[in-house]
């Protein structure tokens, strides 16, 4: 048997990279299901995986290594199972717009919500930076404030001029990051300028939705000529959360997991209860009223729903 990475699922076939540099296509042998875990797709991009060749050089995927990590959303057709946008991710960049596409703050924090789960940290990309003007800037600088506030890197950039996406590759080098965000935000044109050996087909903007027209089915690895690989997601719409334990919802919002011990129950959801430290902070406005009221919605909302 041979180890090799999973660069891309096409539903059926499995495009491999072995440890030597070879490609390999691979099947999947009869049903790898991951205990106590429904999802859509066992196998995703960024999978490690054991395999087994054919005399005709394609191969079987015999076992799927143990994930160090790994970032599900909820299946689009399927509620109550989930899709797992990428596997063994050192560190996720989520794409932002403030228009065409437009970037809803609900979408921003749920999609960090599931990289809290899974231990995956998140840099945030505010791209189509050159075609803002004045008022726009302020309110890119008003929403990177929020985030940068409670720990999480944001950068502007353009991908299309190429403006300040030189850290990007110095980030890069020798990991495993997934790029994510709506259609349209400019992920295909952002790997494109990374690597120039790439030419990833980009999006059309929808002038009727302005929104960007998914060319991406299938999440897809590449490797990049200055070492490490970049997971491009397929566009993602609405991001519903599953499996998460409501519980223990606030531990992953980071500014409500430094107030967790203060509250007057031990047991405090932070919704009704009386005496509620994290409720004091949003009305002294130290926690943004966006994220609590994303919280709110997780908290009241049924996962085993549709969420679009």
């Amino acid at each position: 048997m041979k180890k090799g990475k999973v660069l891309k699922s096409t539903g059926k076939w499995y495009i491999i990279e072995l440890e030597n540099g070879d490609i390999v296509n691979a099947g999947i042998r009869g049903k790898i299901r991951l205990k106590g875990f429904k999802t859509t797709n066992p196998v995703a991009a960024g999978d490690e995986v054991m395999i087994t060749e054919n005399e005709d050089g394609t191969g079987v995927i015999a076992e799927i290594l143990p994930r160090h990590n790994y970032i599900v959303r909820k299946s689009i057709n399927l509620s109550k199972q989930s899709h797992i946008l990428a596997a063994n991710v050192d560190r996720a960049y989520l794409l932002v717009t403030l228009v065409a596409p437009e970037t809803h703050l609900a979408f921003i924090d749920r999609f960090l919500v599931a990289a809290e789960a899974y231990r995956i940290p998140v840099t945030l990309l505010f791209n189509k930076i050159d075609v803002y003007m004045g008022d726009e800037i302020l309110v890119v600088d008003e929403i990177m404030a929020i985030y940068e506030e409670i720990g999480y890197p944001c950068e502007k950039i353009s991908a299309l001029n190429k403006t300040n996406i030189e850290f990007l590759r110095n980030d890069i080098k020798d990991k495993q990051v997934m790029i994510a965000g709506h259609s349209g935000t400019g992920k295909s044109t952002l790997i494109n300028a990374l690597d120039s050996n790439l030419d990833i087909k980009t999006a059309e903007i929808s002038i009727h939705h302005m929104q960007g027209q998914h060319t991406t089915t299938f999440a897809e690895m590449h490797k990049l000529q200055t070492g490490g690989y970049i997971i491009d997601t397929p566009g993602i719409r609405a991001f519903g959360v599953i499996d998460l334990d409501k519980k223990v919802m606030s531990h992953y919002f980071p500014e409500m997991r430094a107030l967790l011990n203060q509250c007057k129950y031990h047991n405090c959801q932070h919704l009704n209860e009386p005496e509620c430290v994290i409720k004091d902070a949003v009305e002294k406005g130290e926690i943004e009223a966006s994220r609590y009221s994303t919280y709110v919605d997780l908290m009241t909302e049924d996962q085993n729903q549709n969420y679009r």
